[in-house]
């Protein structure tokens, strides 16, 4: 069954973060869908010129085309450069689609479809290795219903507890998950394989209707 998620990216990890810094006003919303060659986006908070000037001098822009320009608002058809297609390509390798995209402050909230729950799982971790920062808001199941309690092991929850109080989860990482491996005494593999299961546990119990998790 279908799973939506919602969740933020830092814009450095993804796109327009040189923008983003040069207009700090600036709101960004997505026309259509991302899978197409070249997105298309509306931009709020400067004018015509200065969002031109930005998007121009962007690094994670390859070329940038104004299309309509409105009292509040511009159009933009925005292609990614190479290294922010390889980005996209993160998000949308294991059939996802991006249902809706906002960029402000520095940051992307996406909403997105992955096909399971299994689909969102192999994203996260492919963001994860390659070092972007995801931070999820939520997560929910077509026609699903009430969620269950997450049932963690107790080595899952002091592997998540070490890693928030230590910083792993906030951007910038104040510790590696080497430095995290080491102050739990176990090895960076166990460490990683540890909270890989708490996510899909954590997910499992979010998308699963009330009863029907795995004891």
């Amino acid at each position: 069954m279908s799973t939506i998620a919602e969740f933020r990216i830092p814009a450095a990890d993804l796109v327009l973060a040189d923008s983003f810094d040069r207009l700090s006003d600036l709101s960004v919303q997505l026309e259509s869908s991302i899978s197409r060659t070249v997105p298309s986006l509306w931009i709020a908070g400067a004018g015509a010129e200065a969002v031109t000037d930005a998007l121009t001098a962007d690094a994670s822009v390859a070329a940038a085309e104004l299309l309509i320009e409105t009292p509040d608002r511009l159009l933009y058809d925005v292609e990614p450069s190479t290294a922010t297609r390889t980005r996209f390509d993160r998000l949308l390798e294991a059939d996802a689609t991006v249902l809706d995209a906002t960029g402000r402050s520095g940051w992307w909230q996406l909403e997105m479809r992955f096909p399971d729950r299994n689909a969102l799982a192999d994203t996260h971790d492919r963001l994860d290795e390659a070092g972007t920062a995801v931070e999820i808001v939520r997560v929910s199941q077509l026609g699903g219903g009430p969620t269950a309690h997450p049932r963690l092991t107790p080595e899952q929850r002091e592997a998540l507890v070490a890693a928030f109080e230590h910083g792993y989860f906030e951007i910038p990482r104040r510790t590696s998950m080497e430095e995290l491996a080491a102050e739990l005494g176990i090895s960076h593999q166990a460490l990683s394989e540890r909270l890989r299961r708490a996510y899909e546990t954590l997910v499992d119990a979010e998308l699963q209707p009330a009863g029907e998790h795995a004891p």
